[in-house]
């Protein structure tokens, strides 16, 4: 076929390997940089069909430079696809496709996030590194006696449900557009129902215009008192000043973040040393109740290669207009 797919912020670590399989599996060859795209290596992806990334800026003026240089395919390594720019690529005859991964990965990781949040368990792995052994403000709550919200009941926010069925807490769901699978697991409430009951709020829904910042000052005062928010979803779905002052006064228990507003060039990166230019998130690290890890829910070796095939995946189907079954896990 003689396809070709350009990767960009490709981690050698990792990602390479499962491209060389895919490679052989699919017969597209690949080039790649370990950079974000640029101006200067925009150029490497000159022949190519397709061009992979990560989130970062695809804003009509990047879409346009990677059309010029022949890319047909905007490929993205994530299930979120807000970072492209949609009408630009369509105005430009660019297809775009994101990426479906198995959802077990995130769900337990939010999960984990939970029970963390609940006993205080980074608090007391702080302190326990410190010979703190001291029982003051280590209490926890008893997660199975907790009743959890999702907000965002698709193939994440489901499993997240089934998941928590084994635990024995009261389960609530939200969700614009409800599921059958979900509901034997969780009652569909509504918004204003899921925040005044549930001690635990976990977000696993797309970022659009309708929900950015769903999360608020608003809704946060709705919320029950003592109650946290687990994020591993888009960081765009909590107003981070709203969620500080939540903080603050008490309202909120706490939070677990994997993901924040802002994110893009700043997690992946090591910045050990360096000034950061982030003002809320320096706040936030600063508080015990919250928990923050670098946008790593994702990050098992089952889901960095059903990321890589994706993109393989779709470059082939684009190219090809043949839909491929059988092949895939996801």
């Amino acid at each position: 076929m003689g396809m070709k797919i350009c990767f960009y912020a490709l981690r050698e670590f990792d990602e390479l390997v499962f491209c060389e399989q895919m490679k052989e599996k699919y017969g597209i060859d690949f080039v790649y940089s370990t950079q974000y795209p640029t101006p200067e290596n925009i150029s490497l992806a000159s022949g190519c069909d397709g061009m992979s990334c990560t989130p970062c800026d695809m804003s009509a003026k990047v879409l346009k430079a990677f059309h010029d240089v022949g890319v047909k395919y905007i490929l993205t390594r994530s299930v979120g696809y807000d970072h492209v720019d949609l009408a630009a690529a369509r105005e430009l005859g660019m297809k775009v496709d994101n990426i479906v991964y198995t959802p077990t990965g995130v769900a337990d990781y939010a999960i984990m996030l939970m029970l963390a949040s609940v006993r205080r368990f980074a608090h007391i792995l702080k302190r326990t590194e410190l010979q703190d052994y001291s029982l003051k403000n280590k209490l926890g709550r008893d997660f199975s006696m907790c009743t959890v919200g999702v907000m965002g009941t698709g193939r994440i926010g489901t499993t997240v449900l089934q998941h928590l069925s084994g635990f024995g807490c009261r389960l609530l769901a939200y969700d614009v557009y409800e599921n059958d699978r979900a509901k034997k697991f969780a009652e569909y409430v509504d918004l204003d129902t899921l925040l005044s009951e549930a001690d635990i709020i976990s977000l696993h829904m797309n970022a659009n215009e309708a929900n950015h910042h769903i999360i608020n000052h608003d809704t946060i005062a709705k919320m029950k008192q003592g109650a946290y928010i687990i994020n591993t979803a888009r960081g765009k779905l909590i107003d981070s000043e709203a969620l500080i002052e939540g903080i603050e006064s008490g309202k909120l228990g706490g939070a677990a973040l994997d993901v924040v507003e802002f994110e893009n060039g700043l997690y992946y990166y090591d910045h050990m040393g360096e000034v950061m230019v982030n003002p809320k998130l320096a706040i936030l690290r600063s508080f015990p109740n919250v928990i923050l890890s670098p946008h790593t829910a994702f990050y098992t070796a089952e889901d960095v290669c059903e990321m890589v095939e994706g993109n393989f995946r779709s470059c082939y189907e684009f190219g090809t207009g043949k839909k491929l079954h059988g092949l895939e896990t996801k």
